[in-house]
């Protein structure tokens, strides 16, 4: 009888053949079971070792174990006939809270299953524990498998054996003696820090793998406890934005707290200038908080404040219609034929409401619009001076036109109108052709349109911004947003990778959903993709002639300036460009908190502008100079 199949070369040498299934590959160094066994081993593999069925006793009832969904953590046991299965296929299985597996001995049981888990995003929440019930087998094997990893030893892989503990915050696959787990488990018994827990070599039996049966075990029904309801003599302490007032209900409340106060936004048509303040709420607003209290029983409000100062809250709500930007509005209306936008019969006429801003100088607001005293502004104009506004950012962007007396949306303003976006931003993206960036400037987009990408824990702030690092350009904000983005892609949308680069894995899937429609409306426009690949200049010349409304330039006095309004403005710590001092920007949008800051910034030159809009620019220095 000749050998059958080689487990390092994967040949067969058994005549007629091997009757394994096409493409598999036997991972234990004998041969697999569908030939007979051979008198010798072939001489590229080592000799195989004879093994009587009953020497190995089936694994403990206990080990009834693997994977609960969301807080009972993994419990695998090693050790029956087992083929090791692949990252994808171990996505696509469902496990239940515990799973036993088996398999002949250098099947890789041992070193694969906690690296498939890893590959396969199992146990991503925490880190992947496997037990062993010798220290020089867990030392041994920790460094097997990070090499085979290729990372350093005690980052990605470590371990922890008694009076040795090679392993940090990084470690996502721990080798540890069976003896340390319960070391481990007695200060915490729910076993918090680990996703998974492989239990090795479970048929030797040893009095702490047989203790760590029942810790494990114990240690999953109580996760699953502690998920269901609070613990005895708690209570669950939920804080909120005002999102919970109408938005979502949450079950179980049968208290509320209400501050009285909430963070409210309010825009200026004049100066572009977005105010994120702190506010007295209204009256509907606080019966609306009232009414999240007792909802399946009954329920407790309690009021931060008296019935006096509850009866000088305005009764409703500002409508939003108010406090925003209408140039949105304004084009969609005009998308729909309306005649006459400044006649449209609005619900709530969007008329500017009256807000005590000391931080406004005389300077940036029209005389023939308000009336100014110190330290406060009282915005009193007709309703039509925020449409007006608006209007007038559509013109300037080419999106509208007068004829015969009537404002009408130009071929431009169609293509703008077809995207769910803000004006600026349709524009962005229709320049974009002839600067040939399409690709990128559809990727900054659709960052900027959902909620950050990027999360940085107080904590580890120094880590942050090691990590952050490598992404940043020094040409602003939106390279290096699309820096990130490219590395998300190439990484396939890696969750661990977003992990170890502070990197929200969520909105950044949002992004290419958001990506994707937006490429859809452009290819239904006709509209050409091109990449402009690592020049970085034409991407920065597109966004120069869609935000040349949002420029500011550097005065030698060290501040900025906005080039529309001159008012008086700062980068934002959040921006790259914090510690620089660029000669001329373009920005998303301003927020006035401390000071009036300029959002996710771009360098530009000057010429750049004066090149997207030179009538605009003309007028603006003749108003300076008067």
């Amino acid at each position: 009888m000749v050998p059958c199949c080689c487990a390092r070369t994967g040949r067969c040498g058994r005549a007629g053949g091997c009757r394994r299934p096409s493409g598999q590959r036997w991972l234990s160094p004998r041969a697999p079971p569908c030939c007979p066994a051979p008198p010798r081993a072939p001489p590229c593999c080592p000799a195989p070792r004879r093994r009587r069925a009953a020497s190995r006793p089936p694994p403990p009832a206990s080990a009834a174990a693997c994977r609960s969904s969301r807080r009972g953590g993994d419990c695998w046991v090693s050790s029956a006939a087992w083929t090791a299965p692949s990252s994808s296929a171990l996505r696509t299985q469902t496990f239940k809270s515990s799973r036993a597996e088996g398999g002949e001995t250098g099947s890789g049981k041992t070193t694969q299953v906690p690296q498939y888990l890893y590959e396969a995003g199992i146990g991503r929440q925490g880190i992947i524990a496997v037990t062993q019930p010798r220290r020089v087998a867990a030392i041994a094997l920790a460094t097997r498998v990070s090499s085979e990893r290729t990372t350093e030893l005690g980052r990605l892989v470590g371990y922890t054996v008694r009076f040795e503990d090679l392993s940090c915050q990084e470690t996502r696959i721990k080798f540890l003696t069976d003896g340390m787990l319960l070391r481990e488990a007695i200060g915490d018994p729910t076993l918090r820090s680990y996703s998974v827990v492989i239990l090795d070599e479970a048929h030797e039996r040893t009095i702490h793998t047989d203790v760590l049966f029942g810790v494990v075990k114990a240690a999953q029904k109580r996760r699953k406890e502690l998920g269901k309801v609070p613990l005895k003599g708690c209570r669950k302490v939920i804080l909120s934005t005002n999102i919970a007032e109408t938005s979502i209900t949450i079950p179980g409340i049968k208290y509320v707290v209400d501050t009285g106060m909430v963070k409210a936004k309010k825009y200026s048509p004049d100066t572009g200038l977005e105010v994120l303040a702190v506010q007295r709420v209204s009256k509907a607003q606080a019966w609306q908080r009232t009414g999240r209290a007792g909802r399946e029983a009954s329920g407790v409000c309690y009021r931060l404040y008296t019935q006096e100062e509850f009866d000088t809250f305005d009764r409703m709500t500002v409508p939003e219609i108010q406090r925003c930007n209408l140039a949105s509005v304004m084009l969609h209306l005009l998308a729909l034929r309306v005649p006459n936008v400044l006649a449209f019969d609005f619900m709530s006429r969007p008329s500017p409401v009256f807000t005590e801003q000391p931080w406004v100088t005389a300077e940036s607001w029209r005389a023939s619009s308000c009336q100014r005293e110190q330290g406060a502004v009282w915005s009193c104009g007709e309703h039509e001076e925020a449409i007006q506004a608006a209007i007038e950012q559509l013109e300037l962007l080419g999106a509208v036109e007068r004829k015969e007396n009537q404002l009408v949306l130009t071929p431009l303003g169609r293509k703008m109108a077809a995207f769910p976006l803000e004006p600026k931003f349709s524009k962005t993206i229709l320049l974009s052709p002839k600067f040939h960036c399409t690709e990128e400037i559809l990727s900054i987009v659709a960052l900027l349109s959902v909620d950050s990408v990027l999360y940085s824990p107080p904590a580890r702030r120094d880590e942050v911004q090691a990590v952050r690092r490598k992404f940043i350009c020094s040409e602003g904000d939106h390279l290096t947003l699309l820096s990130i983005y490219r590395a998300f892609k190439n990484v396939s949308g890696n969750k661990d990778w977003c992990r170890e680069n502070f990197v929200n894995s969520r909105n950044m899937m949002l992004v290419s959903d958001v990506r994707a429609q937006l490429r859809d409306i452009c290819l239904k426009l006709s509209l050409p993709m091109e990449s402009s690949r690592s020049d970085s200049t034409n991407v920065r010349r597109c966004l120069a002639h869609s935000l040349f409304m949002n420029a500011a330039e550097l005065q030698p006095d060290g501040t900025y300036s906005t080039l529309d309004s001159h008012q008086l403005v700062a980068i934002h710590p959040s921006s790259v460009l914090f510690q620089c001092k660029p000669a001329c920007v373009v920005y998303n949008g301003l927020l006035h908190t401390s000071k009036c800051y300029m959002r996710d910034l771009c360098v530009v030159d000057a010429e750049w502008l004066h090149e997207a809009a030179p009538e605009y620019f003309r007028r603006r220095l003749r108003v300076a100079r008067d």
